[in-house]
C-alpha cells in the first residue's frame, strides 16, 4: 500500500485555501490537476509502497515520537511556487513553522529510516500544495494571483495529531484513509 505521515489541517483552515484556490482556478488551464480540500494536509514524510508488517513497525516507530512532541501552533501564510519562476510544478500555500514542526519532521524521518526507508536528500520546506502544473503555458495570471498573495494570512491552528495514511491513485483523484491517528502529548 501507498503510505505517508501527515498532519491534518483545522475545518477552517481548508476552507480558507479553498477559496483562495476556486479564485486560482477560474484563472488557470486545465494543465493545473488541484488538490481537493478534503485531501489538504502537510507531509511530513512520504514512504511509498509498503506492506501491513511494515505498516505495523510504523505505527509502533510513532507512538514514543507523540508521546514525546507536544502540540504546537501553525500559521498557514503566503504562497509561491516549486520551483520558483515562470515554469513551476507546484503552486503551494506555505507554513510559518515553529522549531517544533522541524523537530517532529526529523523524528518522522528517522523513524522511517529505522523501517529501511531512504531519508529525503532534499531539505525540509513545510507547505501546502495547492495544485501541480502538468504544463506551464497559460499561467500569467495565476503567478500573478500569487504573487499578490505571498503575505496573505489563511489561519492559524494548533496541531494535536500526527496521521499515517494510505494514499489510492484513483483515476479522480488520490484518495487518503487514516491507518493510524497519533494525538500529540
Amino acid at each position: 500500500m501507498r503510505t505517508f505521515i501527515a498532519l491534518d489541517l483545522d475545518p477552517e483552515v481548508k476552507r480558507s485555501i479553498s477559496d483562495f484556490q476556486r479564485k486560482l482556478r477560474r484563472l488557470a488551464p486545465p494543465s493545473v490537476s488541484w488538490t481537493k480540500e478534503n485531501g489538504m494536509h502537510l507531509t511530513l514524510k512520504f514512504l511509498g509502497e509498503i506492506d501491513d508488517s511494515r505498516a505495523d513497525r510504523c505505527r509502533e516507530k510513532l507512538s514514543p515520537i507523540v508521546g514525546s512532541t507536544p502540540a504546537f501552533d501553525l500559521s498557514i501564510r503566503g504562497t509561491g511556487t516549486f520551483p520558483p519562476g515562470r515554469h513551476p510544478r507546484i503552486l503551494w500555500v506555505g507554513i510559518q513553522a515553529p522549531p517544533d514542526l522541524a523537530r517532529l519532521q526529523t523524528l518522522v524521518e528517522g523513524a522511517a529510516e529505522e523501517l529501511g526507508i531512504p531519508r529525503e536528500e532534499r531539505p525540509f520546506h513545510p507547505h501546502l500544495t495547492l495544485g501541480r502544473v502538468r504544463s506551464p503555458g497559460g499561467l500569467q495570471a495565476v503567478l500573478a494571483e500569487l504573487e499578490k498573495a505571498r503575505e496573505r494570512d489563511f489561519g492559524r491552528m494548533t496541531v494535536r495529531t500526527l496521521v499515517l495514511y494510505q494514499s489510492v491513485l484513483r483515476p479522480t483523484g488520490a484518495e487518503y484513509s487514516p491507518l493510524g491517528v497519533f494525538n500529540l502529548s
